[in-house]
């Protein structure tokens, strides 16, 4: 796979403008995350009640796109942000992943070949991997699905991170701790994954930069976006 034995990386859904800031701290801290965007809802103004908060949940600018995310990586999150696991039509799966992983190409300028599936809960389907992989240029594919463990996983088209950055942010320090503390000779990658808007919910920006600080500056840690630490490219 790799020339290294720990990699810690971060994925962000849904591209909203909450990401100006997290990439700020990504930057102050030397992490590389990867941010998935639907291409079709680049723009929109808008806000969402989570947890009995309303919260903005603007999406950021076509035009701002490549520079915003510059160092880091783009990925396909659909179209529109269906949840694939209930759409029966075929070519829609592929029409709403495809066309997107091309829209994002052309705003990123370079081949995005990485994905999240959208949507809580079972978001995804062994069936859609499928499709995915036969019939996008796709190459990977992360699900919501926590594994809580550092395991190097063999489908990428249902791939399943260690942890959920909000919601588990307790258990997400106590894995912090023991990845940091591992000694395994096994390859071992930290993923998080989350949504940037979570963060005003919770009021947790300063609690997550205590994460982002604990984890840096590691010399036995490669510190790369999804597709560094999946494919190694």
């Amino acid at each position: 796979m790799k020339n290294w034995k720990k990699a810690i990386t971060f994925s962000y859904d849904d591209g909203v403008t909450q990401d100006r800031r997290l990439i700020e701290l990504f930057n102050k801290y030397g992490m590389k995350g990867t941010f998935n965007l639907n291409s079709e809802l680049l723009g929109q103004e808008n806000a969402i009640v989570r947890e009995g908060v309303l919260v903005n949940h603007t999406k950021v600018k076509p035009e701002e796109v490549r520079s915003l995310y510059a160092g880091h990586e783009i990925a396909a999150h659909t179209l529109t942000h269906p949840n694939l696991a209930h759409v029966t039509d075929d070519q829609e799966i592929i029409r709403q992943v495809e066309r997107d992983r091309e829209n994002l190409s052309q705003l990123a300028g370079y081949e995005v070949i990485g994905m999240a599936y959208p949507g809580g809960g079972i978001n995804f389907s062994a069936h859609a991997a499928k499709l995915i992989e036969e019939h996008t240029g796709v190459r990977y594919a992360r699900t919501t699905v926590c594994n809580y463990g550092f395991e190097v996983q063999k489908d990428l088209y249902q791939f399943k991170p260690s942890v959920y950055h909000v919601m588990e942010m307790d258990r997400m320090f106590e894995l912090g701790k023991k990845f940091l503390e591992s000694t395994s000779k096994e390859q071992q990658i930290f993923y998080v994954w989350g949504h940037s808007y979570e963060f005003d919910i919770f009021d947790t920006w300063k609690r997550f930069e205590e994460f982002l600080k604990m984890m840096s500056g590691h010399e036995d840690i490669f510190y790369g976006t999804n597709r560094q630490v999946l494919l190694g490219e």
